[in-house]
């Protein structure tokens, strides 16, 4: 029997507690796993100064395979979230978050059954953010090519493999036009590869409604960062919370598995954590390596145990974290009558590697230039031209000021002058432009905007009141 090493991160707070109930079940159920202890979280950046030792790191990189307890990422300062660096660090591109009804756990629907894909890396989670002004923070939302067809194109493989009908797109193209314009443009391409299974979009605002209302709609959704991540939570609400939300982070060769719930400090120590998210997290690993009889026996045990009525106290019951974890290995079946039905173990499943960087920008030309600067009132003595560019606008908030307005509702103290030509300018000529502009303006950022062969503008208006 082959035997798979895995990573093991049990975090803080709650998270040592709801790692050794699957440990103690896993040996219980005689998976073929063996654990390699690894650490993150609060006593790493106590002991080490770092939240995520390079030990930490290697181990991950040699097993290609961790499973992650919950880690506590302070808000609004502190330490950036780990599992976020852990993410970047193996270009972990997919969040896999099933959503499936669990008999015994009370919720407002039944027959749940999606999953939700996510990009992982990208938008605004890429984490570039800048201070504009002392009023004004700036969060750069990044969507690329590359990054959403790699996760767009496994969340099809994903439909396949597990025999899915559906792939929806949830985005907001009709808003922002260019960004999740690009993740839409992606979805649609990728579609046309995969015949055999459906797809269609649906904007995110509609998608949450209707997730509400008709969940049957979805079957597999794929979505951009920070949208995945407000869904994903909705999605675990459907089916009666984070605290049976499994997860799984998903890149070329290497996966990490993790609980979507916080690490709940206030009841750690206790011994009432509620461990089944972290116990789907470690079935759906299983999954991933091929080993399905006995990720079935597992998912059995628990939801058996759940429908007798043994729960957390989380989930309506009375139960502790020892007790609900001994009930699991107590209705486990014997392996000897699942043995058969075992797959043999899989490689994990490899992603196709991300598709190359565009190397020409094929035709594009700079047509002009958007100036974000710092002032307290609109500024008056901007020129109207300079050489081939002139003032199109001048805006605050992305609309449009009327010239020489003295109005300030709602005005911030950070604008945009967009400079524009008809024709494509050169290098000299945007140079002059900033020249002159940079000794009047306490410039924050100077933006190039290009034109594509055609002449359509790639770069979004301004609005207009």
């Amino acid at each position: 029997m082959n035997i798979y090493t895995v990573t093991l991160i049990r975090g803080d707070g709650i998270g040592p507690e709801i790692a050794e109930s699957v440990v103690e079940i896993f040996a219980a159920a005689e998976v073929p796993i063996q654990w390699e202890e690894a650490y993150a979280g609060l006593a790493c950046l106590e002991q080490f100064g770092v939240p995520i030792p390079d030990t930490t790191l290697e181990s991950i990189r040699r097993n290609r395979i961790a499973l992650k307890g919950p880690t506590t990422t302070p808000i609004g300062r502190g330490h950036r979230s780990i599992n976020v660096a852990i993410r970047k660090a193996f270009e972990l591109f997919a969040n896999v978050r099933p959503a499936r009804s669990i008999p015994g756990v009370q919720s407002r629907y039944n027959e749940i059954d999606l999953i939700l894909v996510r990009e992982n890396i990208e938008d605004t989670y890429a984490g570039v953010e800048y201070w504009q002004t002392p009023d004004v923070a700036e969060s750069l939302r990044l969507i690329s090519r590359p990054g959403s067809s790699a996760v767009i194109r496994y969340a099809f493989d994903l439909a396949r493999r597990h025999g899915r009908r559906k792939v929806t797109c949830v985005h907001k193209a009709n808003i922002q036009k260019l960004s999740d314009g690009l993740f839409l443009e992606c979805f649609r391409a990728i579609a046309q590869e995969y015949p055999d299974i459906e797809s269609d979009d649906i904007l995110v605002d509609n998608a949450c409604m209707q997730l509400v209302m008709r969940p049957e709609r979805f079957d597999v959704m794929v979505l951009p960062n920070l949208f995945g991540d407000i869904v994903s939570d909705l999605c675990a609400g459907l089916i009666g919370g984070l605290g049976v939300a499994p997860g799984g982070n998903i890149g070329n060769g290497y996966a990490v598995f993790e609980a979507v719930h916080g690490s709940a400090p206030d009841i750690a120590g206790k011994g009432i954590a509620n461990p089944t998210a972290f116990i789907l997290s470690a079935v759906q690993m299983l999954h991933h390596l091929g080993l399905h009889a006995d990720a079935e026996r597992i998912e059995n045990a628990l939801r058996y145990t759940l429908v007798s009525g043994i729960k957390t106290r989380d989930l309506g019951g009375n139960a502790n974290t020892r007790e609900f974890t001994k009930a699991i290995i107590s209705n486990l079946p014997p392996r000897s009558q699942v043995q058969a039905q075992n797959e043999p173990v899989k490689e994990p499943y490899r992603t196709p590697m991300l598709e190359p960087r565009s190397v020409e920008r094929e035709g594009w030309q700079t047509v002009g230039v958007d100036i974000f600067f710092y002032a307290l009132q609109p500024p008056t003595s901007l020129p109207d031209q300079v050489g081939k560019l002139h003032l199109q606008t001048l805006s605050n908030r992305g609309v449009a000021l009327e010239a020489n307005s003295t109005d300030e509702r709602y005005l911030l103290n950070w604008f945009r002058a967009r400079y524009v030509a008809e024709n494509p300018v050169s290098e000299a000529e945007l140079q002059e432009l900033l020249s002159q502009l940079a000794p009047r303006l306490h410039w924050t950022t100077f933006q190039r905007l290009y034109c594509a062969p055609d002449g359509t503008a790639l770069f979004s208006p301004i609005l207009t009141e």
